[in-house]
């Protein structure tokens, strides 16, 4: 097509770990058609995004040309990848793809929020494919920590691009599709003499020297580790590493545990793993109420809650009991995970309480319990000489990941270059050319509402958080003079200031003396009162108790009758 052009244009995975959200488009510039590859989301915490539980990507670019989506494609069922699916998906209307299981996953999302069931489509590994406008795509297995992941092989009228997702080299990853070189290298051998147009690679492990291990690597110990305790052991993963959770559960029932899952979400996942048929042979299950009832040394229980999630069950646990369950001293904790960065944190305060209550706990010590998801640096060059892209474009981690990726591709001579959120790049040429910029915001799910970055909500919620808040009430009579005194409320502050008094009375005092010299313009104007009022509470604070609080002023206005 003359004066097409192929673009690549992440709005969400590139600089940051999770919130997955890259779009595709070829055509003629401003007109090209588009697809996108996952929708996912990351989680908030306490410091940035106090009260919310999910942030999302927004996808206002993307909404606003929703006519020239030809589908979405979802590489693989983890939040970071389908979790915003529900919530964005009624902005964009379009097909969705994805393999049996994240179909699975995704069916479940749609039907909890009232979306349609046949909007997600099942697709066949390669050979088969999906023809999506001038895109023909084609799901690549990849091992991965949860079932049926796949890269997509993404051919266009420029060339072939090849979109990794989140993989590893895993020859034996227990459940899903083993690390296959000779498909790899077929992506890239079935289009020669040309090559791959573009691989936009995973990175998040590019920091890690040493070649990945399979995840059959670490089932003697942790079966070693169980089966030496003679307490209960409590075992915690990510919900939707099904491969985990039944080398935990094996574990368990060779030393003569029986086994408890814990939290919806772990459930679902293993239910859903079941019912698709990947899922065989994990053993039996006893309810919390069998659990409860039960030796302490024949009882395992998997738990969700491996990044310190205050509702999940670890959590629970650390804070008592959950469903009638509960731990003592002598018992086991294991996280048989990796800490996301920006979690440590609320592990770590996990940890220090089962540490108080005589808990043992164990973490993937250098790699004894816990195998990542994700190619190290090792796996990355091989998988670069198996393919020989023409460039290599980074995502999929922060910006460090990106940078040293793109230096390591540069360094093995591969043209690469860092393209973050909002970026778009032209990928048809020998390099990715950044063409534009892009807003790539974010959504929070805060309650039941999706609200903007730019609405302010966090922002003034920090704000609220740091310096407390000061709600000042005065009534203004028919004659417009103050009808008694202003009153104040306070929220998140000391209750006494540095003069030793009440702060409220502080306030107070403070107030009546600027009502006393306000004239009747002042009276008479909401705003200029408002003004006064806010101005002296933040200077009497400040002198009181150091802060300077958010300050909320309410005027009620007598009418004449």
């Amino acid at each position: 097509m003359k004066g097409a052009r192929l673009i690549y244009l992440p709005l969400g995975g590139a600089g940051e770990v999770g919130m997955n959200a890259y779009v595709y488009g070829y055509g003629p510039e401003g007109r090209e058609r588009l697809i996108l590859v996952d929708c996912g989301v990351s989680f908030g915490d306490m410091a940035s995004t106090p009260g919310v539980e999910l942030i999302l990507p927004d996808l206002t670019w993307l909404a606003e040309r929703a006519s020239r989506i030809e589908a979405i494609f979802i590489t693989h069922a983890h939040e970071d990848h389908i979790g915003a699916l529900p919530w964005l998906w009624p902005r964009l209307k379009a097909p969705v793809h994805a393999r049996r299981f994240t179909a699975h996953i995704g069916r479940l999302k749609f039907e909890e929020a009232g979306l349609p069931r046949e909007a997600i489509q099942v697709v066949e590994a390669r050979p088969a494919t999906v023809v999506a406008g001038p895109f023909r795509v084609g799901f690549l297995p990849v091992a991965h920590s949860l079932p049926e992941s796949a890269a997509l092989v993404i051919d266009t009228p420029a060339g072939r691009v090849l979109h990794t997702a989140d993989f590893k080299l895993d020859p034996s990853p227990v459940i899903g599709d083993p690390w296959d070189p000779a498909a790899w290298a077929a992506v890239a051998g079935e289009i020669a003499p040309a090559r791959v147009r573009a691989m936009v690679c995973d990175s998040t492990n590019v920091l890690v020297e040493h070649p990945g291990r399979s995840e059959t690597a670490i089932a003697p110990a942790i079966a070693a580790l169980v089966a030496s305790r003679e307490g209960l052991v409590v075992a915690t993963t990510f919900a939707s590493n099904v491969a985990r959770l039944k080398t935990l559960a094996e574990a368990a029932a060779a030393s003569g545990r029986a086994v408890c899952l814990l939290g919806r979400a772990m459930k679902r996942m293993v239910q859903a793993a079941t019912e698709t048929g990947l899922l065989a042979g994990f053993p039996p299950t006893v309810t919390p109420e069998e659990a409860a009832a039960m030796p302490r040394h024949r009882l395992m229980l998997l738990a969700t809650g491996s990044q310190g999630e205050r509702r999940a069950a670890v959590a629970q646990f650390a804070r008592g009991r959950y469903l009638g369950l509960s731990l003592a001293e002598g018992d086991l904790v294991l996280f048989s995970s990796k800490t996301i960065p920006g979690n440590e944190r609320d592990v770590l305060r996990l940890v220090n309480a089962f540490s108080e209550m005589g808990v043992d706990v164990v973490d993937e010590q250098a790699g004894a319990y816990h195998i990542s998801g994700h190619a190290n640096r090792p796996d990355l060059a091989t998988v670069q000489d198996l393919v020989r892209p023409a460039m290599v474009i980074p995502m999929h981690g922060e910006h460090r990941h990106l940078r040293a990726h793109a230096r390591m591709a540069q360094g093995r001579g591969f043209a690469s270059e860092i393209v973050a959120n909002g970026m778009m790049a032209e990928i048809a040429g020998e390099a990715p050319e950044i063409v534009e910029y892009i807003e790539a915001g974010r959504l929070y799910l805060d309650g039941s509402v999706l609200v903007g970055a730019a609405d302010g909500v966090m922002r003034d919620r920090i704000r609220m958080a740091l310096n407390g808040v000061v709600l000042v009430t005065i009534i203004i009579d028919e004659d417009g003079a103050p009808l008694g005194e202003a009153w104040v409320e306070t929220l998140g502050l000391p209750g006494r200031g540095r003069g030793g008094g009440p702060l409220a009375e502080a306030l107070e005092a403070e107030l009546a003396r600027v009502l006393e010299r306000a004239g009747r313009g002042t009276l008479a104007d909401d705003d200029k009162l408002d003004e006064a009022m806010r101005r002296v509470v933040r200077q009497v604070a400040m002198e009181e108790i150091g802060k300077k609080p958010e300050v909320t002023v309410v005027v009620s206005r007598l009418m004449a009758e």
